[in-house]
């Protein structure tokens, strides 16, 4: 619920909805790239005027949205931000406090070896690793849920040394990927996926078959 989230961060960066307010953070999986974004593409090429993972996503969310007729239904997605410049939600902390993944930060090791370098935290999922994206909030105004018990997410990266490890490789060798291996993974993003978003954004609409005049 939205005041888990709100209780961890400055207020500047709050969800403005009573602390009761019912939520849910939306991941994708490996297998998003295969069953939902190839087929969205096949389907749709023809009104694909942006990134298509993005509109893929949008496309599905709202399809989540008409399930509930009659409820309000408010999503945040990932990319957007406010006229401050601000992303609208942090999705790691909201994945973090939503029990999904847990967001490994520099506080989170004990013997700091990187002096005054800028360190950034990262999420490992207990059965994808870091083999998953953070695409959005679903927020349910109308819908209260005060006696709803937050579940701590699965420390899955448990030790100091892999601790160091997961954010020295995610910090400064992250293109390499081994960050997201970082524990035994179920699944992972299979090679094609891999290309896809080691392609530069305006060179992807190639990889799925579509023209720059779709773009």
């Amino acid at each position: 619920k939205v005041g888990w989230y709100n209780a961890v961060l400055q207020p500047a960066f709050h969800l403005p909805y009573p602390d009761d307010t019912l939520a849910f953070v939306v991941l994708s999986t490996p297998s998003m790239f295969e069953k939902a974004l190839k087929p969205f593409v096949n389907k749709e090429r023809l009104k694909i005027i942006r990134d298509p993972v993005d509109q893929c996503v949008s496309h599905h969310l709202s399809r989540v949205k008409e399930k509930f007729p009659d409820q309000k239904v408010d999503v945040i997605f990932d990319y957007e931000i406010l006229p401050s410049r601000k992303p609208k939600f942090l999705a790691q902390t909201a994945a973090h406090v939503a029990g999904a993944t847990y967001y490994y930060q520099r506080k989170d090791v004990e013997l700091d070896p990187w002096g005054k370098k800028k360190i950034y935290g990262v999420c490992i999922h207990p059965k994808y690793g870091g083999w998953f994206a953070i695409r959005g909030l679903l927020l349910f105004p109308d819908i209260q849920v005060p006696f709803l018990e937050q579940s701590a997410p699965v420390d899955c990266v448990s030790t100091q040394e892999k601790r160091i490890e997961l954010l020295e490789q995610f910090n400064f060798h992250w293109q390499d990927d081994r960050y997201r291996d970082i524990i035994e993974v179920k699944e992972r993003y299979s090679e094609e996926q891999k290309a896809y978003f080691a392609t530069p954004p305006a060179e992807r609409f190639k990889l799925l078959g579509l023209t720059q005049e779709a773009q």
